[in-house]
């Protein structure tokens, strides 16, 4: 029966340290992630940590492809990706990323796509948005963006009010931008790049929810609807008063607040990073979460994004989901803890009623060789 006991005690011991060790792998993770849920940079290294440990070739693999696409900004961020992560590249490829950045940051190169910006008001790198910003800061983009619109909803057709909302605020913010010699200009280009993504049917759904509840609010509709019928890109000046007379800058905060995010993605990790998260960002939150990632993480932001998608900018899983995993944890040290003190008591019983045992069946036999000393005296005499 004790022996029973403490066959079971020692089978509990096992089973606990058994649990312990399957679950120990997925506590850690989670107290790393739980510990890093503030720190958007943190969490996307425990993350780039795991994928790269399974994948080391994933990397060189995503410089090929950028190469092969033509995209020599996600490719050099890669390169920097790489050399953060301590991962050796071959000396051939990353020649030809120098080199084809070299091609991409051309006068040729840069003024093609500054003409391009300028005119379509379309931002696929820092060329084309230095001529996308410039034509929206000398008014021209933004008042030719708020007349196609506004001549749409004027007419009754169907109107991009995401589009509209950010000409508008455009427009105000242009105004500040010169009042403030450039301080604003962070703004300015974080609302040209949501716009110009917008356009270019590149945003999230869920920004795009997101964004046209918030524009809805920002545009006096009538006033709007005014300033449209007697407007005009010939007369830009007069166009954008007019206009900027129907926007409502105290219901602009929190499109302002994603502006400013975006614009600061922008200025620390480029223009393409920018619109990367505006692609897989859902809400203006994530999009607070990417601008921290970018200005710690810098070039490496494309290559982080790509490589992560949107799970860069959220929990691996619910903080109920996390916690439940450190609880688990803690209960499979209490039930080790508990069975060592169980195996210890029990094999401490064990070896007391052994050793009791023993000295009794040694006192029985001392006792028996007393009792046999005279009957052995009697038989020699």
């Amino acid at each position: 029966m004790n022996g029973m006991r403490l066959s079971l005690a020692v089978a509990g011991l096992a089973a606990s340290a058994a649990v312990g060790a399957a679950i120990w792998p997925h506590a850690r993770d989670a107290g790393m992630v739980l510990s890093a849920r503030n720190d958007p940079a943190a969490l996307a290294d425990l993350r780039l940590n795991s994928v790269l440990r399974n994948n080391p070739a994933l990397i060189s693999d995503n410089i090929e492809a950028a190469l092969a696409s033509g995209d020599a900004d996600l490719a050099t961020s890669f390169v920097a990706l790489a050399s953060e992560q301590n991962i050796a590249l071959n000396a051939e490829l990353t020649k030809r990323v120098d080199d084809a950045r070299t091609e991409q940051s051309s006068t040729t190169h840069f003024a093609k796509g500054f003409a391009t910006g300028l005119v379509t008001g379309n931002a696929d790198d820092v060329a084309s948005l230095s001529g996308t910003v410039a034509g929206d800061l000398f008014v021209f983009g933004d008042v030719r963006d708020v007349v196609r619109e506004g001549k749409h909803l004027v007419m009754g057709e169907d109107t991009d009010q995401l589009v509209l909302g950010l000409a508008a605020a455009g427009l105000a913010v242009t105004a500040a931008t010169y009042v403030s010699v450039g301080g604003a200009a962070p703004l300015r280009a974080g609302l040209t790049l949501v716009k110009d993504t917008r356009k270019a049917g590149r945003l999230s759904e869920g920004m795009i929810e997101w964004a046209g509840r918030s524009t809805r609010e920002v545009v006096d509709q009538p006033a709007l609807r005014e300033a449209v019928a007697s407007g005009s890109v010939l007369r830009p000046a007069e166009t954008a008063t007019a206009i900027r007379a129907a926007f409502r800058a105290e219901k602009a905060g929190a499109l302002v607040r994603v502006a400013k995010d975006v614009g600061r993605i922008g200025e620390a990790a480029g223009v393409r990073a920018a619109r990367d998260t505006l692609k897989v960002a859902e809400n203006p939150q994530e999009i607070a979460r990417a601008a921290r990632i970018a200005e710690t993480k810098g070039g490496q932001t494309r290559a982080i994004i790509k490589l992560l998608g949107r799970g860069a900018l959220l929990l691996a899983a619910g903080t109920f989901n996390l916690t439940m995993w450190l609880f688990g944890a803690l209960l499979a040290l209490f039930g080790f803890l508990s069975s060592i003190k169980a195996t210890t008591e029990r094999a401490t019983a064990w070896w007391l009623r052994r050793s009791k045992a023993l000295r009794l069946k040694r006192q029985m036999t001392a006792q028996a060789a007393l009792a046999s000393m005279p009957a052995q005296g009697s038989i020699s005499r």
